[in-house]
């Protein structure tokens, strides 16, 4: 979902970029380390959810590559899918923080703007997100998705270890508008150019099969 709409030249991933964007680095909480067999289990699983299609090799190429159809199956524009990926990628999180770490994906005008897609993701009728309760200490609500949750959707519980940030990190929205530093900014770039390094392997991987090679 991030791909499609960071790096749509990329895009459907083959499975050696989908696995390098599943561990980079930056924008990711936890940061994961996966191997292929994983990600290739977890693939199945999303298919035999109706979340992923592969796409088989075709006009020369050689590799399959997979993209999600989760705009398809529950109905999400982009704002509201770039706002679900960011909420799978982090986890729980407050209105501010989902509008400044989603802006490469989307742009959102205001606080607001951000506030209502959230809004209609929780009143979607499959319940893609909802509003954590407010604990002692913190400034601010967060969101969380619940479609990626080993209980399921229906009366998904708080853990007390749910990697939220704690009173320490809690931010007032209106302070988090510049959240991206310049670091960050350089380690997404360059987690984006890993990828499109790696699509680029599959590619001439493709051509020297192709010319037989």
């Amino acid at each position: 979902m991030e791909k499609q709409l960071t790096t749509p030249q990329q895009y459907p991933l083959t499975l050696n970029a989908l696995t390098m964007a599943a561990n980079q680095a930056t924008n990711r909480d936890p940061v994961v380390s996966l191997d292929d067999e994983t990600v290739l289990a977890a693939l199945d699983e999303l298919r035999s959810h109706h979340l992923v299609r592969v796409l088989l090799p075709s006009h020369g190429r050689s590799v399959k590559r997979y993209r999600h159809v989760i705009d398809e199956v529950y109905g999400l524009d982009a704002p509201r899918y770039a706002l679900l990926a960011t909420l799978l990628l982090r986890g729980p999180q407050t209105v501010g923080e989902l509008r400044a770490r989603s802006e490469r994906m989307v742009d959102f005008p205001s606080v607001g703007d951000a506030q209502e897609q959230l809004e209609a993701l929780a009143e979607h009728s499959e319940g893609l997100a909802s509003l954590l309760p407010r604990r002692p200490g913190q400034k601010e609500d967060r969101w969380r998705q619940i479609v990626a949750t080993p209980w399921g959707r229906d009366n998904a519980p708080v853990a007390d270890d749910d990697r939220d940030q704690d009173q320490s990190n809690a931010v007032d929205e209106n302070s988090f508008e510049g959240d991206t530093s310049p670091n960050e900014e350089l380690r997404s770039e360059l987690a984006s150019l890993r990828l499109e390094v790696a699509a680029l392997r599959d590619d001439i991987d493709e051509l020297r099969q192709a010319l037989g090679g």
